[in-house]
């Protein structure tokens, strides 16, 4: 089974999206010689956007890659991979939790991704003149991430819009060598589509399965063989990263985010937070918001394996 872990072919951002809080985590890394950094190809909850500064990496993704400075890597969320080898690398890394995206009328953007899962290479070449313009907007976007947390609308509005221009420059970037999609990327791909355009809405597993025209028992077993997560927790891990996106980002009641995130039983919804955070919305929002989750500190997902009754989770 593949492992859940982070990031794309290097270290992963400190904390990331499914786990923090923040909708989006950038930050900068530099690494030196390594042949052999991954024995095993990893996938992770969050998409993910890897542009190189510098030095020369070898990845594996549907294929081997070699990434040198000027490359952007693109990882969609439950894409196995893998680092091949890292020739002093540097980069930066940004996560972020593709529904929370999505749910602004965004989704047009993560057509490059879609293109990767199709088939496509995740290797974009971002044209000279436009890279200090992108290694910019990184920058920006990890100094916001790095400011003290208080509820703010305005600071996830801008950390949006910076993720949303840097996904602009992406698209723009991949579109003269885009050609048409692959053959597509089957059943697992186009449940994960699915759910993550579908998930914050009223979804269940029977709903995956009728969108992909498979059985529900076949979509389970095909997304945990692929991506360690079956299809119910996929929907639950985008409902609780945008659940933890507004607690920290706004002062909505309990009962409203609820319904935002597909809930609507709100004591449900209390105990699914509790079980997928250990504490309840109300709990986990005086927690970050008292410091006890600065960004900084923020624990990267761990490794999941449920391989058993994961297809029977609640939703």
């Amino acid at each position: 089974m593949t492992r859940v872990r982070s990031i794309a072919a290097g270290r992963p951002p400190s904390g990331s999206p499914t786990s923090s809080g923040w909708p989006v985590v950038a930050a900068r890394h530099a690494g030196g010689d390594d042949p052999a950094p991954c024995r095993t190809p990893v996938t992770h909850d969050f998409a993910v956007v890897a542009f190189h500064t510098g030095g020369r990496s070898r990845v594996e993704l549907k294929g081997e890659w070699s990434l040198r400075e000027g490359d952007v890597l693109l990882v969609p969320a439950g894409a196995p991979h893998r680092a091949l080898e890292r020739r002093r690398p540097r980069f930066w890394g940004l996560a972020f939790c593709v529904p929370c995206f999505a749910a602004h009328g965004v989704a047009p953007l993560l057509e490059p991704f879609e293109r990767v899962r199709d088939g496509a290479s995740p290797v974009i070449r971002i044209p000279a003149e436009r890279q200090t313009h992108l290694e910019g907007l990184f920058a920006e976007l990890e100094r916001i991430g790095d400011e003290p947390r208080t509820p703010s609308d305005t600071r996830d509005a801008v950390q949006r819009s910076l993720l949303t221009l840097i996904l602009a420059e992406v698209d723009r970037a991949s579109r003269p060598g885009a050609g048409p999609r692959g053959a597509g990327g089957g059943v697992v791909a186009d449940a994960l589509r699915f759910i993550e355009r579908n998930c914050l809405g009223r979804l269940t597993l029977s709903d995956v399965a009728a969108a992909v025209g498979r059985s529900p028992t076949y979509v389970t077993s095909a997304l945990t063989r692929s991506t360690g997560q079956s299809a119910v927790q996929w929907i639950v891990t985008g409902r609780m990263a945008e659940a933890r996106r507004l607690l920290l980002h706004s002062d909505e009641r309990i009962d409203i985010i609820a319904e935002r995130v597909g809930y609507a039983d709100v004591t449900h919804f209390i105990r699914m937070f509790r079980r997928e955070n250990g504490a309840t919305p109300a709990a986990w929002r005086a927690g970050q918001l008292r410091g006890s989750g600065d960004r900084r500190a923020a624990r990267a997902p761990e490794p999941h394996d449920h391989a058993g009754d994961v297809g029977s989770r609640d939703v």
